[in-house]
């Protein structure tokens, strides 16, 4: 079987979630494929995204996913006789196909929130708001392939209840990054993390539903403590968060942006991973402190109930007071302790090469088609 896996969505500034899930299923993918019988070559739009790919890697060069005539991928594709294509986003062309076709929808976050990635082209912003007015393109979009993937089973739920396609709907399950690995110790066996609750690590964007608000609410009745916010932020955006600093309350420090090292060097001092998003998609944060074994303190709804289980304190994402409660909580070593075993134990389970394994089987369940 011949199966062309589209890696194009693979970033090569910075991972952002697509890439990373992207580059991390297709490294797992390539090593499985062979004893599958499956041969795998990688769609990719420029030769800089070889450096993400497995060593030796087969490529099929085609255009930008962003470009105008992505629509009609499809019949580029027809040439190249795959039997089957993966995407990990549900965009690419399917009209016309000869080929077995599974799309992947992450969440439907963007049918609450519309607002696209600013780095878009204008008329791909546009599209992407006219897009998600309604759930019947979306339906449209995914009811042209023969499977469904997604990353959780929360948005796997959610496609079903507001009956977003008839196809089978997989979960090909994110998974965090090994950020034990990039520590100055080296391997996860060699990594330190010295535990504590000294440090409250948010790494994320600012956008409204992301609730920055309750976190700096919370270290505020946190004196002693410091709030790192990780991410980029806007200087309007900063001046409105810096507004609700308390002095009195502990110190908080804007990052403006760090390394994936800078990231787990911080997560591995005395940290807790906080977030009081009021919505995600996944919460891949909130993995990656748990597989370095950090605990942490988030909303409590279902996305992160998947994925943190009982390696994380629940708290309504709006109550500051209930944030502080849970970060002093975890001052208790036994509970911390506690905490982090079952963290642990539970993201052991999110894992590339089962993902993989996951695809690779309803890759095998595809139609043939002439």
């Amino acid at each position: 079987m011949r199966l062309l896996f589209d890696a194009r969505y693979i970033r090569t500034d910075f991972h952002d979630g697509i890439s990373r899930y992207s580059a991390e299923l297709a490294a797992a993918v390539a090593t499985q494929a062979p004893e599958r019988g499956v041969q795998v070559v990688f769609l990719i739009h420029d030769e800089a995204q070889l450096a993400f790919l497995p060593t030796g890697a087969r490529t099929l060069r085609i255009h930008p996913p962003t470009a105008v005539r992505e629509p009609f991928t499809a019949l580029l594709l027809n040439r190249h006789r795959p039997d089957a294509v993966f995407s990990p986003m549900q965009t690419i062309g399917s009209a016309g196909r000869r080929f077995g076709l599974i799309l992947t929808l992450h969440d439907t976050i963007y049918y609450r929130h519309r607002t696209p990635p600013r780095d878009l082209p204008w008329y791909v912003r546009l599209g992407w708001r006219l897009f998600h007015l309604s759930y019947v393109p979306q339906r449209l979009t995914l009811d042209a392939a023969d499977v469904v993937a997604t990353v959780s089973e929360t948005s796997a739920a959610e496609f079903a209840r507001v009956r977003l396609t008839k196809r089978p709907v997989v979960v090909v399950p994110n998974a965090p990054q090994r950020l034990a690995e990039l520590l100055p110790d080296g391997v996860a066996e060699g990594a330190s993390v010295t535990p504590g609750t000294r440090n409250l690590v948010y790494m994320g964007s600012f956008m409204p539903y992301k609730n920055v608000e309750t976190l700096i609410r919370a270290v505020g009745e946190l004196p002693g403590r410091t709030l790192h916010l990780l991410s980029r932020i806007s200087p309007h955006r900063r001046a409105e968060l810096e507004a609700l600093i308390r002095p009195s309350g502990g110190d908080v420090v804007f990052h403006g942006g760090v390394t994936d090292a800078e990231y787990a060097r911080l997560l591995a001092r005395e940290a807790v991973l906080v977030s009081a998003s009021l919505d995600e998609g996944y919460g891949l944060p909130v993995a990656e402190a748990l597989a370095l074994g950090v605990p942490a303190v988030v909303t409590d709804m279902p996305i992160f109930r998947e994925v943190a289980g009982a390696g994380a304190l629940y708290a309504p994402g709006e109550d500051a007071a209930a944030f502080a409660a849970g970060i002093r909580a975890l001052d208790d070593p036994a509970r911390r302790a506690e905490v982090i075993a079952a963290g642990t134990a539970h993201i052991a389970r999110f894992d590339w090469g089962r993902s993989a394994s996951v695809l690779l089987d309803a890759v095998a369940t595809l139609p043939t088609r002439g």
